[in-house]
């Protein structure tokens, strides 16, 4: 007889606008994918391509409350552009890349900074840094035939109602299709997949208390306050 151990856990899922919810399957992440951020964090935009990393499914919620992690004196904010993919498939070409997109929201890449950084310069992976625990704060998911394929328009983050990131998709160093299609290069993309496609300029520390509204235009906002 084949029965499970202990219960499995409920699936994650977004709210999807106009009805219905998208469940995740795997979060990708892209770094280095704004100039004007890569700079901020001492690289080269001109020679260093951006690069992909995970966090669990189950660190995304959508929440209006998110828990302050442990183990971190610095947490910082990442406010970006997120895409669901809606139809599988690797080695995409970029051209194609589009039509394997479900929708868009917008989301925050929480990051244990002081550990992503202590783990950087001792040549370590960085998963605890990017990884934790309600480290993926999104919001409402907006279907592709609803606000089509945004490729320009203001994103921005505030902090307690005061400016902090303030940028624009275009300024993206690698489109979304161009994003799509190098991931896929790596890994077969399938339905419920979710990409965090970088942020720009303006990255910094919040605390406990602290109320977090991220948006993009013709998208969607998002906020989140910390506890």
């Amino acid at each position: 007889m084949t029965f499970f151990v202990f219960p499995p856990p409920a699936p994650v899922v977004l709210p999807v606008s106009g009805g219905g919810l998208f469940p995740v399957r795997r979060v990708f992440c892209v770094g280095r994918n704004y100039a004007d951020h890569v700079r901020e964090m001492g690289n080269d935009p001109d020679r260093e391509p951006p690069v992909f990393f995970t966090k669990p499914a189950d660190a995304i919620t959508t929440l209006p409350t998110v828990p302050f992690p442990s183990a971190t004196q610095n947490l910082h904010y990442e406010g970006e552009l997120v895409v669901a993919i809606g139809k599988g498939g690797d080695a995409i070409p970029a051209t194609a890349a589009l039509e394997h997109v479900y929708g868009y929201t917008v989301g925050c890449d929480l990051t244990r900074r002081d550990l992503q950084s202590a783990a950087k310069k001792a040549g370590q992976p960085w998963d605890m840094g990017k990884g934790f625990d309600f480290s993926g704060p999104v919001g409402v998911l907006h279907p592709v035939e609803e606000i089509g394929h945004p490729a320009t328009g203001a994103i921005t983050l505030s902090v307690n109602g005061a400016a902090k990131q303030q940028g624009d998709i275009g300024q993206m160093i690698w489109s979304v299709s161009e994003v799509i299609a190098a991931l896929s290069e790596y890994v077969h993309l399938a339905p419920g997949d979710l990409i965090f496609t970088g942020t720009p300029a303006g990255v910094g520390q919040v605390v406990k208390g602290d109320r977090i509204e991220i948006h993009v235009d013709g998208v969607t906002t998002h906020v989140f306050t910390l506890v």
